[in-house]
């Protein structure tokens, strides 16, 4: 059995140039929950992040979260969201913030596909339906940054341990395993159904 490929936050580049899509990866280091109105406060209001991801990693998710008392916290449930509704801001976060991992739930398009190649990061999946077991990868919540969003818009810095199985979607070549993948399935649909048809032509 070959051993587990694990990147370490802060990730360069040349952490990532052997990787490519179908590859699974973990994830060890410093993680930060992000998405929607995040993203656009960076890109459309053009605010800074108070939290610096250069060379860092990020994930789509609106987490549950127990309060601890005393500005301590503890991550419940983790499980990603779409990542398609991040699409139109991905390539410029890219370019404005350093970031070098994205997870999420789902594919990505061409504007992810090109910030991921020009600016050397990747796009992973985290399997769905998982959110308990994501939240048990998480070591300690360090810190939490825009709070008047509300927990699931909150930036939740998290120490995670082993984060995964991701499985790489979109690599620093611009390959798109979603995308890849519709055109060989796109191949075989018309074998598919016709076959299909022979079976339940009783129901026309």
């Amino acid at each position: 059995m070959t051993d587990k490929k694990i990147l370490t936050t802060p990730i360069k580049a040349e952490d990532l140039q052997d990787i490519n899509v179908g590859d699974i990866i973990y994830l060890n280091g410093y993680l930060v929950t992000c998405r929607d109105v995040a993203h656009r406060r960076l890109i459309e209001e053009k605010r800074s992040l108070p939290v610096d991801i250069d060379g860092g990693a990020i994930l789509h998710a609106g987490p549950i979260i127990r309060s601890l008392g005393d500005d301590k916290y503890e991550m419940v449930s983790v499980g990603p969201t779409t990542s398609m509704r991040m699409e139109k801001f991905e390539k410029e976060f890219i370019k404005q913030t350093g970031v070098k991992l994205i997870l999420g739930k789902g594919g990505m398009g061409n504007g992810t596909m090109e910030g991921c190649r020009d600016y050397k990061a990747l796009h992973c999946v985290f399997p769905a339906g998982c959110a308990v077991l994501a939240a048990e990868c998480v070591e300690e919540i360090v810190d939490a940054q825009w709070k008047d969003l509300g927990m699931p818009e909150t930036l939740w810095v998290c120490k995670v341990k082993e984060f995964g199985p991701l499985i790489v979607s979109i690599d620093t070549h611009g390959r798109n395993i979603f995308e890849e993948n519709k055109i060989e399935f796109n191949k075989k649909k018309e074998a598919a159904i016709e076959e299909i048809c022979k079976h339940v032509s009783f129901i026309k």
